[in-house]
């Protein structure tokens, strides 16, 4: 999450940028290389099961900041200072860097193309570019589902059992006839906001998104639209409790139940445990209305000018495998981006006694693969950012939802600078 502020950034690159100029063709056999990666991910924790299984291999972790800071500090790395050997990017992230795929390491050349089979193909979809070359390997996605007060439901005279919940709301109108059902009944909001737990849902759920199949930018289509008028509905049908996703309000009213509903990505469930550990037991998690979509997720990628390519690639193999990925999951919590360890009992079976012990790793699998890849291009991140501000503009009563829509398109062509 984006929580550190942004000059974090700039000292961030500087801080690694003055440990001055470096690299090399990559052919280095050092059994060393350096890590930049995320803060509280806990990236540490990998390192230590891969250096523990190698014991003569040294990881230099550097945790440089949030996401977004990563990305800043790579990008000014990339221009002339000194590269990772290995580093983390966001997906959000990843398009701005495939623009420019020679600053990176064609996987292709160490291996990937024999390993590329183990990954959900839309994912890969996504590091490869159109001449086949392959600049990231998937370490996670970001299923999507609801998490649901199962105190609130039944005091709401709504089922509580999650196969029964999850019937409840096959599609989002059906979603918010329920939200309805919870707000007449309990005269309290249903869901804790509706532009990042419908909007950023329902637009991860289509076969495009901001871009058309050839890769150009399109993001005034029927899909999108259908996301942003469904969340107005959603808005104006007075089932929201119009608390930012991670904002100090958004936890105060977890806390005190003021929501009844989350619409969580799987990396989210550690940010509810995180900002309400007194609610832990009183949450389950049912299939998300459409069944299936993806937020988030993130790629393993070596520089051109890594000096120990070699060594950060043995780590990726290992690491990013099949088994490397379900013992993260299990460890973790991270969602594997390798189907065949979908059915395994070890996944199958984990269960979160915060979530009622829901099958966590079956439920959210199953959210991933139905996915129809779509495209993600440079200017994903700031369309997207600007379609999330209008319809929080929304919930504050600062923009009426007759004509969100066309101030949303003024506000991304400014953006873009189309």
């Amino acid at each position: 999450m984006k929580r550190v502020r942004t000059t974090a950034a700039v000292i961030a690159a500087a801080a690694l940028l003055l440990a001055g100029c470096g690299g090399s063709d990559g052919k280095s056999d050092s059994k060393t290389f350096e890590f930049w990666s995320f803060a509280n991910i806990n990236q540490k924790a990998d390192v230590d099961v891969y250096t523990k299984a190698h014991p003569d291999v040294r990881v230099k972790l550097t945790e440089v900041g949030s996401t977004t800071e990563t990305a800043q500090a790579l990008t000014a790395a990339l221009a002339g200072g000194k590269v990772p050997d290995l580093v983390l990017i966001q997906a959000d992230d990843l398009p701005k860097f495939m623009q420019s795929p020679d600053n990176f390491v064609d996987l292709t050349t160490l291996g990937a193309g024999d390993i590329k089979g183990n990954y959900l193909d839309w994912v890969m979809a996504q590091s490869t570019t159109k001449d086949g070359k392959i600049i990231g390997v998937p370490t996670d996605v970001g299923g999507l589902a609801v998490a649901y007060r199962t105190d609130l439901f039944k005091a709401a005279g709504l089922p509580t059992d999650r196969d029964e919940v999850s019937k409840l709301w096959p599609t989002w109108d059906e979603f918010i006839n329920v939200g309805q059902k919870y707000t007449q009944k309990t005269g309290r909001p249903f869901v804790d906001n509706t532009p990042t737990s419908v909007f950023f849902q329902a637009v991860n759920q289509g076969s495009q998104r901001y871009y058309s199949a050839d890769r150009e930018l399109d993001y005034d289509n029927e899909q999108v639209k259908a996301a942003f008028d469904v969340t107005l509905k959603a808005f104006t049908a007075g089932i929201s409790a119009k608390q930012g996703s991670f904002s100090s309000g958004w936890s105060a009213a977890m806390k005190k139940g003021d929501y009844a509903v989350v619409c969580s990505p799987s990396w989210m469930l550690s940010q509810m445990k995180t900002n309400a550990p007194e609610t832990s037991g009183k949450w389950d998690i049912a299939t998300i209305p459409g069944g299936s979509g993806n937020w988030g997720g993130s790629f393993l990628a070596i520089p051109k000018r890594a000096k120990n390519a070699k060594a950060a690639w043995n780590y990726i193999s290992e690491m990013q495998s099949p088994k490397g990925q379900l013992d993260h999951f299990l460890m973790q919590g991270s969602l594997p981006t390798t189907p065949s360890v979908y059915t395994d009992p070890q996944l199958v079976g984990k269960t979160d006694p915060f979530f009622s012990n829901a099958p966590i790793g079956k439920i959210y699998t199953q959210s991933v693969v139905g996915i129809k890849p779509f495209y993600f291009g440079p200017q994903d991140g700031p369309v997207g950012t600007e379609f999330l501000n209008t319809l929080t503009s929304v919930e504050q009563g600062k923009v009426d939802p007759a004509n969100a829509w066309n101030t949303a398109l003024t506000n991304v062509k400014n953006a873009v600078r189309e």
